[in-house]
């Protein structure tokens, strides 16, 4: 008698003929969630100015699909009367609780993310020891696209705890540093002007915000040698790595032309009254 009971009980929450509805709206909202994503990838592709605008209206747009398609899955396949609701809530207070608890922190995560932009789709961020480029962020995990076209999903809770950095924070333009090492004994204003020429050369820097050579003394390959650090931005983040190859091409060719050597390991010798010669002028000792 209380089998029958409960599986009348059972037959009254769930709605056997809303079973099929909901499988459909859940499969409906699959589609619909693809389509969208396709098409605004299209369009971002056509319009690479609009780019990243478009990569964020797609994460929006595929978070609230999502939540409407289960919400409306649920209403149509139970029924929502008033002890339906408390059992649905005490239920899932004890699952997210207990067993679900990293899975509603990930998704509470991504929520915030969301809401307070510590990054966003299309940026270039560091996390760990992880760097690349943003391409989703979902209800569980963000999608992170490496400069070596991997791709690595973490959940939205680590990015609560750990530190994270955004190179371009939502511009398409992004600042990029290249190092470039000469020897001490070398032409060091020569060298400082050849980086600042290949910089405004290069078509891949983004002429309309400042660019900086800076020089200091450093070791290199426990060596001593001056670091000349080239700091511009790139017109675009999606060419990182080209940006680095035409400078460095550029600057290199430089040097060869003006004969400004890399750092090496100079011997040096002290003449009749004391004083040292020059790196340039000391020879090795037989």
């Amino acid at each position: 008698m209380n089998g029958t009971t409960q599986d009348a009980n059972l037959f009254e929450v769930i709605r056997v003929g809303g079973l099929a509805t909901a499988l459909l709206v859940l499969v409906g909202t699959y589609v619909l969630v693809r389509f969208i994503t396709r098409a605004l990838h299209g369009v971002g592709a056509r319009w690479g100015d609009k780019r990243l605008l478009i990569n964020q209206i797609a994460t929006l747009m595929r978070f609230s699909i999502w939540l409407v398609g289960l919400g409306v899955a649920l209403a149509l396949s139970v029924n929502l009367t008033r002890e339906v609701l408390i059992a649905l809530g005490g239920t899932a207070a004890v699952t997210i609780g207990f067993a679900l608890k990293d899975l509603a922190a990930s998704i509470l995560a991504g929520v915030i993310i969301i809401v307070d932009r510590p990054f966003q789709v299309g940026d270039r961020v560091s996390f760990g020891t992880v760097y690349g480029e943003i391409t989703a962020i979902g209800l569980r995990s963000v999608r992170m696209l490496t400069l070596d076209d991997n791709v690595v999903t973490i959940p939205n809770n680590k990015f609560l705890t750990d530190v994270v950095t955004s190179g371009n924070w939502g511009a398409l333009d992004m600042m990029m540093q290249v190092d470039f090492f000469i020897g001490v004994d070398q032409d060091i204003v020569l060298a400082e002007r050849l980086v600042g020429d290949a910089l405004t050369s290069c078509r891949f820097a983004y002429a309309k915000k400042p660019w900086d050579v800076f020089v200091n003394q450093a070791l290199h390959d426990n060596v001593a040698a001056i670091r000349l650090r080239a700091r511009a931005h790139v017109v675009d983040v999606k060419y990182e790595r080209e940006f680095e190859s035409d400078l460095t091409r550029r600057v290199m060719a430089a040097f060869q032309k003006h004969r400004i050597l890399p750092p090496a390991l100079l011997h040096r010798r002290l003449d009749a009254s004391g004083l040292a010669v020059p790196a340039s002028s000391a020879t090795l000792p037989s």
